[in-house]
């Protein structure tokens, strides 16, 4: 039985006017054991809505000015300011409060707004434990701790801040973990708690739509090109993911000189620039968000068609998260990888590990295409051999040709610049 109609009135008038139809499964066995304050562990694939499955039923165990009760971890800045969006979305019609707590972030300003009490609190590990140890946050109020990518937060650095956070509270309290992916985690969050109920619905979830995987063979140094070359396909609109940030800046730099719509979102930024990307993104104001593995987990925007791997993901996590961010709640996707003679190997390598099939694709005549066109001569006029159009080889290259122009000559200066023939006396 759904549990949506068991929910406030308001909840359910927002839940009809988000578009929402019936919960997905990790939502609908989420929601008692949460209700009745149980640990528990969730594996469900990404874009499913875990964020909902964890929300919902949690909210509505917290008190009204009853201070800080309930703890929502994230391991990046990005997640956990998604995720306060999304609580404050729905705490706000219970008349609660939300505070995000993010490095980055004016920590003074965060300290004023946890003298207001509020109830809920969304933030990352390293900031969380500094306004502990200040006794800005009072640990002993704490009833609920989330985790929320919890395979994310059990690396060993931030293992080790989740720790020192837990320690801080009080022995009884609710612990709650969703990941996408279960390895290793079931067996970190159970040295955490002797009481826990795993809900793996991997296998049941059919929200997912239908993602189909390619790669495209190119050289490194034309990426850009091929990534200025899809910008200008029917419909695309894509998460571009990079595996060093130096690439990913090099990248952007010439993408924007040649006037595509890219922003970039990179973990050297500050707080304000990595929020204007992700709203510029949001809006569409954007066709591509070029970033790292930072952008990989959580971050969720409406109808992505595209994921575009710019290098081969270092690993199947890497892959899978990246993935993950088309084919949510039903919408189809496809990820495209780029590869080259260097790193093909590695490419079959890692789809043969997590079982996916993928297929060749190519670029020409501005659009994507899955058999190789056999170029005749007349093709050959209009194609050029990095796969773009002729006529964006053109604009691209029009600047350098006008410069390569040749220079009238003077009328009367016929002779400037001739060798003079040398006398007899010299």
């Amino acid at each position: 039985m759904t549990f949506i109609k068991h929910l406030p009135e308001a909840w359910q008038e927002h839940w009809q006017a988000s578009g929402f139809s019936e919960p997905s499964v990790i939502q609908e066995k989420s929601f008692q054991l949460l209700r009745e304050k149980q640990n528990v562990l969730g594996i469900s694939p990404t874009g499913s809505g875990k964020t909902l499955a964890y929300v919902l039923p949690l909210l509505l165990n917290v008190e009204k000015d009853q201070g800080s009760q309930l703890l929502i971890l994230a391991p990046s800045q990005e997640l956990a300011v998604q995720i306060s969006q999304v609580v404050r979305d729905w705490a706000t019609l219970l008349q609660l409060k939300t505070q995000s707590l993010i490095g980055g972030a004016n920590v003074g300003r965060q300290i004023e707004k946890l003298k207001k009490k509020p109830e809920i609190l969304v933030g990352t590990p390293g900031r969380v434990l500094e306004l502990i140890k200040t006794k800005k946050i009072k640990s002993h109020l704490l009833k609920t701790v989330v985790m929320d990518e919890v395979d994310q937060l059990f690396h060993e650095k931030e293992l080790n801040l989740t720790k020192q956070i837990l320690a801080s509270a009080p022995t009884e309290f609710q612990l709650v973990f969703y990941s996408a992916t279960a390895d290793r985690v079931a067996e970190e969050a159970e040295k955490l708690t002797n009481q826990l109920t795993t809900i793996d619905v991997t296998d049941e979830d059919q929200s997912s739509g239908v993602v189909k995987h390619y790669f495209m063979a190119l050289s490194p140094r034309k990426k850009s090109d091929f990534l200025r070359s899809l910008a200008y396909t029917p419909d695309f609109r894509a998460m571009v993911f990079f595996n060093q940030v130096a690439d990913l800046g090099s990248v952007e730099e010439k993408l924007m000189y040649e006037g595509v719509k890219v922003v970039g979102l990179a973990s050297d930024q500050n707080k304000t620039l990595r929020k204007l990307a992700i709203d510029q993104f949001s809006k569409k104001q954007a066709v591509m968000l070029l970033t790292t593995d930072i952008a990989a987990r959580g971050l969720d925007f409406d109808a992505i068609p595209f994921v575009v791997n710019a290098d081969v993901p270092l690993s199947e996590e890497s892959y899978i998260h990246r993935s993950g961010r088309v084919g949510r709640m039903g919408a189809a996707g496809s990820v495209i990888t780029f590869v080259n003679d260097a790193t093909k190997r590695d490419y079959q390598r890692l789809m043969k590990k997590i079982e996916l099939p993928s297929q060749e694709i190519f670029l020409y005549d501005g659009a994507i295409h899955l058999t190789r066109k056999e170029k005749s001569l007349s093709d050959e006029k209009n194609t050029s051999s990095n796969g773009i159009t002729r006529k964006e080889q053109e604009i691209k290259e029009r600047p350098n040709k006008a410069a390569t122009k040749p220079k009238k000559r003077p009328k009367n200066n016929k002779n400037k610049g001739a060798r003079r023939k040398p006398s007899k006396t010299e």
